[in-house]
C-alpha cells in the first residue's frame, strides 16, 4: 500500500466519515485488495495533513462495517468478501431477532448517552492541540484549575434567568461525580437523603454504598408531589433531596413553577439542600425557572456533555452556593482521585469554543428525528416522549408487565429498561412501564427496526409471548 492515497474530493460529512468512505470504495472496486494492509495511522495522517485521531476513527468505522480487523502492534489489514449485510429482521414472526449493526445482535436501547453525530473528529483536533500545547500539565497531577474551566462551567449550566457565576463552580468527572461529591461533603453517614420512587437510581444505591439512607417521597404526572416531601422532611429529617425537576428520568415530567415554588419553601424550612439535576432539562428549553431561581442559597445545580456532546469526555459541572464550594471540590477529589488536565482542558475547550454547543444542536435535530419515528410507529399506546430527549417512558397496556416486556424484548434483540431499573430503594409502587433510548443506535433505520419489535410485542399482547410469569 506504499503507493496508495485515500480520494477525498468528494462526499459530504466529517473528514473520518469520508476517509473511511473512500476506503471502502476502493475496496469494492478492487484498488485495494483482500489482505492488504492499510497504511499505518501515522504516515496516513501525514499524506493527508490530519490528526492521527481523524485517521484512529476512520479506521475504526471501516472496522464498525465489517471491513477490516485491527492487531496491536501488527496493523490493520482488509478482510475478505463481504457478502449483503441483511437488514434487521421485523416481520411478523419476531423469534430471534438479530440487529446486524449492534454488538452481538443486540440494539442498544438502554443507553441515552449523545448520538454519534460526526463530534469524534472535532474531539480528536482538540485532544492534538491539547497534548501539543500542555504535555508538562497532562503528564502531572491536576492541582490549580485555570479560570477557564470555571468559566465553561458557568456557561454550560447558564438555563433561562439563571447565570451562575464562575466563583460558584465545580469542575466534575460527569454529572454523577457532582452529585455524588455533593452527597458525600454535604452530608454524613446516616442521614437521609430523599428521592422519588422512580428516579436516576444510580445516585441512590451509590449513596447507599457510602452510608447515606434513603428516604422515598411520592409523584405524579407533574412530578413530586409537596405535600409528600413535607411529610417526608417532618418525619425522617433528611438533609438533601436529589429531583430533576424538568424532564424527569424516566418519566418526562416536567415540574410546574407552583410545585418549585411549595418545595423550596418547605425546603427552607427544614433545612434541606436541593440538588438539581439539569442534565435532561439543558437539553429541552423549557422556560420554567430553576429550582435554583426559588432557593438560590441551598439548590445545587449539577449538568454535564454525556447526553448531547459526548459520554467518554465525562465532562460535567456543578454550580452551589460559596459556603459549599470548597468542600464539594475536596469532596470530588477524594471519591475520584482528581480532575484528568486532558479531559477537563477539552470540555472546557468544546464549550468556550461553542463547539459544544454546536454538536448539542446536531444532537437535539437528531433526537427529534428520532422521537418521530416513535411517535408514528406507537400511536395509540400510552407513552411519554419529549422533541429533544433522547428517551422514551411506554406505559405498558395488560397483560404486560415491566420486567416481563423487557425479557420479550432481549429475546427479540432489543435492550431496554424496565421500572426496577428506576427505583431508588424497596417501592410497593407499581407502575408497569419501562424506558428506552433512541440515541445509541447508529441509523435511524436501527431505530425504526427496533421500534417496530416494541410495537408488534405489544400488538401481539398475550398472544405474543408465552411467559408472563
Amino acid at each position: 500500500m506504499t503507493n496508495w492515497l485515500p480520494d477525498l474530493s468528494s462526499g459530504s460529512g466529517p473528514l473520518y466519515q469520508r476517509l473511511a468512505d473512500s476506503i471502502e470504495s476502493d475496496i469494492d472496486k478492487g484498488v485495494i485488495d483482500a489482505g492488504a494492509k492499510l497504511p499505518p495511522q501515522r504516515d496516513l495522517a501525514y499524506d493527508i495533513g490530519t490528526t492521527v485521531g481523524t485517521i484512529g476513527r476512520a479506521y475504526q468505522l471501516l472496522r464498525e462495517r465489517g471491513l477490516v480487523s485491527g492487531e496491536v502492534g501488527r496493523g490493520t489489514y482488509v478482510l475478505g468478501q463481504r457478502t449483503e449485510t441483511p437488514k434487521p429482521d421485523v416481520e411478523p414472526s419476531l423469534q430471534g431477532t438479530r440487529f446486524i449493526d449492534a454488538p452481538s445482535g443486540k440494539l442498544r436501547f438502554d443507553s441515552t448517552a449523545a448520538p454519534d453525530v460526526g463530534q469524534g473528529a472535532v474531539i480528536a483536533d482538540l485532544l492534538a492541540r491539547t497534548a501539543q500545547e500542555h504535555p508538562h500539565d497532562i503528564s502531572s497531577y491536576t492541582r490549580d484549575f485555570p479560570e477557564r474551566w470555571y468559566e465553561a462551567g458557568s456557561r454550560w449550566l447558564a438555563r433561562n434567568a439563571f447565570r451562575p457565576s464562575p466563583d460558584s463552580i465545580v469542575p466534575t468527572l460527569g454529572t454523577h461525580a457532582a452529585v455524588m461529591a455533593a452527597i458525600a461533603a454535604l452530608t454524613m453517614p446516616g442521614d437521609y437523603v430523599v428521592f422519588e420512587h422512580l428516579t436516576y437510581s444510580q445516585i441512590a444505591r451509590s449513596a447507599g454504598l457510602i452510608g447515606r439512607r434513603i428516604a422515598l417521597v411520592a409523584s405524579d404526572d407533574e412530578g413530586i408531589d409537596p405535600e409528600d416531601f413535607e411529610r417526608v422532611c417532618a418525619q425522617k429529617h433528611p438533609k438533601m433531596i436529589f429531583l430533576m425537576p424538568t424532564a424527569q428520568n424516566p418519566t418526562l415530567a416536567i415540574l410546574p413553577a407552583s410545585r418549585r415554588e411549595a418545595i423550596a419553601r418547605i425546603a427552607r424550612e427544614y433545612n434541606v439542600v436541593l440538588i438539581e439535576d439539569d442534565l435532561y432539562g439543558g437539553l429541552t428549553g423549557d422556560p420554567t425557572p430553576l429550582m435554583a431561581e426559588y432557593a438560590p442559597e441551598r439548590t445545587i445545580v449539577a449538568g454535564g456533555l454525556s447526553k448531547s456532546v459526548a459520554a467518554g469526555l465525562r465532562g460535567g459541572w456543578l454550580s452551589c452556593p460559596p459556603a459549599y464550594r470548597h468542600r464539594i471540590r475536596v469532596a470530588h477529589k477524594m471519591m475520584t482521585g482528581g480532575m484528568p488536565f486532558l479531559l477537563a482542558e477539552v470540555n472546557a475547550r468544546l464549550v468556550l469554543s461553542g463547539q459544544a454547543g454546536d454538536i448539542r444542536r446536531r444532537s437535539i435535530a437528531e433526537f427529534g428525528a428520532r422521537i418521530a419515528i416513535v411517535r408514528e410507529t406507537l400511536a395509540g399506546f400510552a407513552f411519554r416522549s419529549h422533541d429533544k430527549v433522547p428517551f422514551v417512558w411506554l406505559t405498558l397496556p395488560d397483560p404486560w408487565l415491566s420486567g416481563t416486556f423487557k425479557k420479550a424484548c432481549l429475546e427479540h434483540g432489543l435492550l431496554i429498561d424496565d421500572e426496577d431499573e428506576f427505583k431508588a430503594g424497596r417501592s410497593e409502587q407499581v407502575f408497569h412501564g419501562v424506558r428506552f433510548g433512541i440515541s445509541q443506535p447508529r441509523r435511524r433505520e436501527d431505530v425504526a427496526g427496533g421500534v417496530a419489535v416494541i410495537r408488534r410485542l405489544l400488538d401481539e399482547g398475550r398472544a405474543g409471548y408465552d411467559s408472563f410469569s
